[in-house]
């Protein structure tokens, strides 16, 4: 998957440059309530649900400062996905115990047509183990320069 093939899944909407959140639970419930504030989902309980499930089989919070939570529901047609950073850190439960700076949420439907959810999942994981795209994502205001980012990653 390229990388300027990720784009169509973001949403202006669903970028969220200053979170509040202060600890896992809020965050979850930040960016979900954000889904539903834009009317993507209807139901924020239900995906809430599905996440706190997914937490449990091990944190999303893949370290350097990142978390991926995701998942699939019914309460999505379609592949979406959410950024948000926090630059006073947010603690995750991260697997190197370090606070969360960067957090990408994906939301899918149980099937999606072209079997994109783990490609997606495959390169943002990519993209995110490079420090100097770690840094230019925290200094990112916008959600032109966002876009500006993934079309020249």
């Amino acid at each position: 998957m390229e990388t300027q093939n990720l784009l169509r899944y973001f949403d202006e909407n669903l970028f969220i440059p200053n979170l509040k959140a202060t600890t896992k639970d809020e965050l979850l419930k930040e960016i979900v309530d954000q889904f539903v504030n834009v009317k993507y989902l209807k139901n924020s309980q239900i995906v809430l649900e599905m996440l706190y499930q997914r937490e449990m089989l091990g944190s999303t919070g893949i370290g350097k400062g990142v978390a991926i939570p995701h998942g699939r529901t019914t309460s999505s047609s379609d592949i979406m996905i959410a950024f948000g950073k926090s630059e006073d850190g947010i603690d995750y439960d991260s697997i190197d115990g370090k606070p969360v700076h960067l957090v990408f949420m994906i939301i899918a439907p149980p099937q999606d047509e072209n079997n994109m959810y783990l490609p997606i999942l495959g390169k943002m994981v990519e993209i995110l183990n490079k420090s100097k795209n770690r840094k230019k994502l925290m200094s990112i205001e916008s959600f032109e320069e966002f876009k500006e980012f993934l079309e020249k990653e």
